[in-house]
């Protein structure tokens, strides 16, 4: 029996990482940046950040919890004194 075909290759199954990449890419969600680890998050992708953050607010502030910010770089030197 043939393999079922799929517009992103490799599938979910195969190999997540490269899967979640492909489809990123493939509905234009976000783009690598020249800094490593850095991306540009599209408009559509930004969208659904903003759902995804929303429903998290609410059911953080249901138990109590409070929101939080943390820079996005955190000096070498940090790192160095947590090892």
């Amino acid at each position: 029996m043939d393999k079922p075909k799929n517009a992103i290759s490799p599938t979910r199954e195969e190999n997540y990482p490269e899967w979640y990449q492909q489809v990123v890419k493939a509905a234009d969600l976000a783009e690598n940046t020249p800094v490593r680890g850095c991306m540009v998050i599209k408009p559509w992708g930004y969208g659904i950040w903003e759902n995804i953050r929303d429903a998290l607010d609410v059911m953080f502030k249901e138990t109590g919890h409070k929101n939080a910010y943390f820079p996005l770089f955190i000096p070498k030197s940090f790192l160095q004194r947590e090892a």
